[in-house]
């Protein structure tokens, strides 16, 4: 099993968004960055486990966790002019663009915030915590994965 981290501004999609969706699955379209849609398209499989980290928004951090339920597949939004994620360039015949599909898990019960990812030396590597590193897409590791349950929990 491979564990992720997947950002989406709440304003645009939650994980309350999610959660009201038809069995509580959607996809995630929308990746324009080809090493994330690398990641979506060749190495996220069904049953990785992610955290689902809400960005740009008061308090940036983990909302949850979801689970990956169907395998990169072209990103179709992509193909759609009246779609916010049309790409001109995109062609059916050759996809560019990725997607997969995500159901949800759990909501924590309060977000993880960035703040506090940041306090616990545990994970100074995470790949979110890196310096320049804005990829909506990223893995982790299981180690990593663990210890942010660990933090989840003591919030219970």
């Amino acid at each position: 099993m491979n564990y992720w981290l997947m950002k989406s501004e709440p304003d645009a999609f939650s994980i309350d968004d999610l959660k009201r969706r038809p069995g509580q699955t959607e996809h995630w379209d929308g990746v324009r960055n080809y090493q994330a849609r690398n990641m979506l398209r060749d190495q996220m499989k069904a049953g990785d486990l992610a955290f689902f980290y809400h960005s740009s928004c008061d308090t940036p951090g983990i909302a949850g966790i979801v689970e990956i339920v169907r395998e990169g597949y072209p990103d179709f939004t992509a193909f759609d002019p009246a779609h916010e994620h049309y790409d001109p360039k995109s062609d059916p015949a050759r996809p560019q663009w990725y997607m997969v599909d995500v159901r949800h898990v759990r909501s924590f019960a309060h977000v993880i915030a960035l703040a506090e990812l940041k306090t616990h030396a545990a994970l100074h590597s995470m790949r979110l915590l890196q310096r320049g590193n804005r990829l909506s897409i990223m893995p982790m590791s299981e180690d990593e994965w663990s210890y942010i349950l660990k933090i989840e929990s003591a919030f219970a």
